[in-house]
């Protein structure tokens, strides 16, 4: 099999054959992997380089219809190179049908029908997002991993799960990429900002930003206005170039941990061109060699945008039968990841894993000591984040989990009792409540309750910041009735703002999706259990943070 790959959503102009002599691996349809080593992928490029600032949709559309062509015609003779026998140089043509700049989209979709029907070949239509995590899975052979997509535009946790890939948590406002560029563009540097940070940062040192984390969603925009206000109050840019990677790599990298806590996997793939800085890497791998993770990295030529991961992720779905007609190849600017019908992988697969209560659990944040009659928790340190933030981010999250855990209790929620906390060494003694975590006994009723416990702590002036199947413990009271406790308020905080209680909802309604095999009924119950007690301005609230994500 041979496919051309063409890429363009926004900034690079590229083209890309992938051959494989072993089609078939491409599926789940079968126990074989693929073999990487044995594949073979050709790349031509031609980035998009503006003179001044970020990128400019006209000035990108421009390039890309110039530059398409260039690369196209050479990726084509580098097919018919290869090619022997009858037949046209490849089975296939495969296009990044968004998201991405609609104009830059469509020059590319009318290149990819154009060459298709010369040749007679079907057309695939790929999801940039997907082909960025596809890659990685292709070269790491893992499973079933969480993927981490971090680039200019986007930055999303994902895992497959119910034939798609799932959100498991995802940027509120812009990409990680582009809120590093509007740092790099307030001192003056020329785009890309993400290389200009990195070498800075090697000379500088760390300057304390907002660190912003909702669950395993986060936000940037505050970081990149604090930011400014440190480089117009004289800052050296080294610094804060330190404090940015130090910051928003931390928090990337504690979201990819919760991801991996939340799902029992024990793999984690990144993607994106932001990928490519060495500091994220070396975060991501030392969180997943602590917590005994495999971590893998794509080539630096896959990370960025490239037509070889389309080409790739095109080739998977062509073996699948997921071709499109030419009369139904749109594109779409504002394609999510999770709306793709994965047809290429099996059924059966899920990053959600099996999880059981076996005295002694690795959280995203602490380990947790099970006894029969008391639990001990450690914020252990995360030696990937710089020892200032690690410090800073225990202290106050134990303080923050001791202290709302009761708030919350006498709000009329069930909590654990605090029996000891030592916020120097992050250790918390509790009392052992429920008989499973919520994740291994997701029942409506249990989830109705859950709702109406967001909307008590809610009512009392308390969010949670992290509700997930996780941090709600199950267990049947003495009269046989279910038990529910609310647990791990390290990331709650005292507000009555209607956005930060909606985002409660959002994040554990998150992890449902993620995870449960039929999420309808249980977001059903959430929001019947949250209602019958709590703001139905809440509710509305929750349907425009939904469509905030990138992309929606």
């Amino acid at each position: 099999m041979r496919i051309l790959g063409i890429e363009g959503t926004a900034w690079a102009a590229s083209a890309a054959i992938f051959e494989t002599d072993d089609s078939a691996a491409l599926t789940s349809a079968t126990d074989r992997t693929p073999d990487p080593t044995a594949d073979h992928i050709f790349i031509e490029s031609n980035p998009y380089q503006p003179d001044s600032g970020g990128i400019h949709p006209r000035e990108a559309a421009e390039h890309m219809g110039n530059a398409i062509p260039e690369v196209v015609e050479t990726a084509l003779a580098h097919a018919a190179d290869r090619h022997t026998g009858d037949g046209p140089v490849v089975d296939a043509v495969a296009f990044s049908r968004g998201p991405g700049l609609g104009p830059c989209l469509r020059i590319v979709g009318t290149a990819a029908r154009s060459v298709a029907q010369t040749l007679d070949v079907p057309l695939v239509g790929v999801n940039h997002m997907v082909a960025h995590l596809e890659i990685g899975r292709y070269q790491s052979g893992f499973d079933s991993p969480v993927c981490l997509n971090a680039s200019g535009a986007n930055a999303h946790l994902l895992g497959y799960h119910n034939g798609r890939y799932r959100v498991l948590g995802e940027t509120m406002d812009t990409g990680v990429g582009n809120s590093i560029d509007k740092f790099t563009r307030h001192v003056g540097w020329k785009h890309p900002g993400g290389p200009k940070v990195e070498a800075a940062a090697k000379d500088g040192d760390y300057v304390e930003l907002p660190y912003v984390v909702k669950g395993m969603d986060f936000s940037f925009s505050g970081i990149m206005s604090a930011a400014k206000d440190e480089a117009d109050a004289g800052t050296p840019v080294e610094d804060i170039s330190a404090g940015l990677q130090e910051t928003i790599f931390g928090m990337l990298t504690e979201v990819a941990e919760r991801a991996l806590s939340l799902t029992g996997t024990d793999e984690l793939v990144l993607g994106g061109g932001v990928g490519n800085n060495a500091r994220l890497r070396e975060m991501l791998a030392e969180m997943c060699d602590q917590r005994g993770a495999k971590f893998h990295a794509p080539e630096p030529r896959f990370l960025g945008d490239n037509a070889g991961m389309i080409a790739l992720c095109g080739a998977r779905m062509f073996a699948a039968g997921d071709t499109l007609a030419v009369g139904d190849s749109a594109v779409d600017p504002n394609f999510r990841p999770d709306q793709v019908d994965v047809t290429w992988r099996g059924t059966d697969e899920s990053v959600a894993r099996a999880f059981t209560d076996d005295g002694a659990i690795r959280g995203a944040e602490a380990t947790v000591d099970i006894g029969p009659d008391e639990v001990v928790k450690r914020r252990v340190p995360k030696t990937y984040r710089h020892p200032k933030l690690d410090d800073r981010l225990r202290r106050e999250r134990t303080k923050a989990e001791a202290r709302l855990t009761s708030d919350a209790r006498r709000a009329g929620v069930r909590t654990p009792v605090i029996q000891d906390i030592d916020p120097v060494e992050g250790v918390i003694t509790f009392q052992n409540v429920g008989d499973s975590d919520l994740a291994e006994r997701l029942e409506p009723e249990a989830v109705r309750v859950v709702g109406e416990y967001l909307a008590r702590i809610h009512d009392a002036g308390i969010v949670h910041g992290d509700p997930t199947t996780r941090n709600v413990r199950v267990g049947i009271g003495p009269d046989g009735e279910t038990q529910v406790h609310l647990i791990d308020f390290g990331l709650g905080f005292h507000t009555g703002h209607v956005e930060d209680q909606a985002m409660d909802l959002h994040v554990f309604a998150q992890s449902v999706e993620g995870t449960a095999d039929d999420a309808g009924p249980l977001l059903d119950a959430l929001e019947a259990g949250y209602e019958s007690v709590g703001s139905t301005e809440v509710i509305d609230r929750l349907r425009e943070v939904e469509s905030r994500g990138r992309y929606r």
